[in-house]
């Protein structure tokens, strides 16, 4: 949610930079509506005082014995007017309202201008990919054939896009969770915590899902209950509704959980395999922050994101998205993409994103410094999406023989250094 004083006397500059990510805002119809509301609420004002004066006018009049009707009229007059005022203000103030829930987030200013996806901005890249002296294959292939990942009798017991993990295939994602929070929560210094995983629609409104987003959930039926898309929404949500000590800021979190979306769009698209599916398990990092150290916190929390495909020895590269590929609520997003030899390309794997005061103000999170209170900043990421990261592994340690090599950094928790071709680990 917007600052409205800010919005309203920026008007033409709001509306120019949220035409960069293609936010085509109708000025003359903000302008309109604000002016209705506006001049209806300053008319009631001006009404209640003259009816408090008349009132009190009355009572004077009473008080000397006097007759009194027709100024009693005339306040009942002015109560009706103020009633039907009350009622023109609360249609146009949800009119007003719905209107401001549905503008995106305003790109912060070092936000690259462009259209899509190819007019992203690399800043950095680590590591190089893999020279491989044999074909590559893809996770899909590869999987199946060590027997460590199944999709047929995932769509039999549920449908398309979802996924069964056996053996070392199982025990290979449980242990990048296991290391991606041990890793943020001793040596990067956020604190973990387990949130549900069903969310009311006030959270999902509170970090921008709701209402816009609502076709990319899962809601279940006779419940305001939906499966969480991502823990960024009940870990934000934690505070909704609070007012925090500044001094204590900022705080980092970090969870585990299922995610569940419905890719409501994007039929088609990355339909083999595991990178775009109905449910997958994810590691985020949250940030609560002071407004004027949010940006060298949004530098911290990637290089943190970054760190777990660093100790993994994985090629990835980081692109600060432009303004036309950012995500509703978003002020400024980096995403880190890791390269997959079997797709010969490089995947998102993380999106790690400063929200500013949009989300805050929305979930009314505020800070408090001595009497001063305002809304903080918001920030989450990846820290990393664990499907990825283990296609991301088996695609670039596969061996010519069909094994795969386990990373270093992974071997304490698997306690084997190979899966062989037969899907057993030694």
């Amino acid at each position: 949610m917007h600052d409205l004083s800010f919005f309203r006397n920026n008007l033409d500059a709001v509306a120019a930079r949220l035409a960069t990510r293609g936010m085509a805002l109708d000025v003359a119809q903000f302008r309109e509506l604000d002016a209705r509301r506006r001049a209806a609420l300053t008319e009631t004002e001006t009404l209640r005082a003259q009816r408090n004066s008349e009132s009190q006018e009355i009572a004077k009049l009473k008080k000397a014995g006097q007759d009194t009707a027709d100024q009693q009229a005339k306040v009942r007059a002015i109560g009706d007017r103020i009633a039907s005022l009350e009622e023109s203000v609360k249609t146009v103030d949800e009119e007003f309202q719905n209107l401001m829930k549905t503008i995106p987030n305003t790109p912060h200013e070092s936000v690259p201008e462009g259209k899509g996806s190819e007019d992203n901005v690399e800043v950095r890249r680590f590591g190089t990919p893999p020279s491989l002296d044999f074909p590559p294959k893809a996770h899909w292939d590869l999987g199946p054939e060590l027997g460590i990942l199944d999709f047929e009798r995932a769509a039999k017991i549920t449908g398309a896009r979802f996924a069964v993990y056996w053996g070392i295939g199982a025990r290979l994602e449980r242990a990048l969770i296991n290391f991606m929070l041990d890793v943020h929560t001793r040596e990067h210094g956020y604190k973990e915590v387990l949130p549900p995983f069903l969310i009311n629609s006030a959270s999902l409104y509170g970090t921008g899902q709701l209402p816009k987003f609502a076709a990319d959930l899962f809601k279940c039926e006779n419940f305001d209950f939906w499966l969480a898309p991502t823990a960024e929404v009940p870990v934000t949500n934690l505070f909704r509704d609070e007012t925090l000590d500044a001094d204590k800021l900022p705080i980092s979190l970090c969870a585990y959980t299922p995610c569940f979306r419905s890719e409501a769009g994007s039929y088609g698209k990355d339909v083999r395999g595991i990178i775009r599916q109905h449910q997958f398990q994810k590691v985020e990092l949250v940030k609560f922050t002071r407004p004027e150290q949010s940006y060298d916190d949004l530098e911290k929390l990637t290089r943190d994101a970054e760190d777990i495909l660093q100790r993994l020895g994985l090629a990835y590269r980081t692109v600060v998205l432009c303004t036309g590929d950012m995500g509703f609520s978003s002020a400024k997003t980096y995403d880190i993409e890791v390269w997959l030899p079997g797709q010969n390309d490089f995947r998102e794997i993380s999106s790690c994103s400063n929200f500013e005061a949009f989300q805050a103000r929305r979930a009314a999170i505020r800070c408090r410094t001595g009497k001063k209170s305002e809304p903080l900043h918001t920030l989450n990421g990846s820290g990393l999406a664990v499907g990825r990261t283990w296609v991301a592994i088996v695609e670039n340690y596969q061996q010519k023989d069909g094994s795969v090599v386990i990373p270093g950094a992974l071997r304490p928790y698997l306690q084997g250094e190979r899966i062989t071709p037969s899907g057993e680990l030694v």
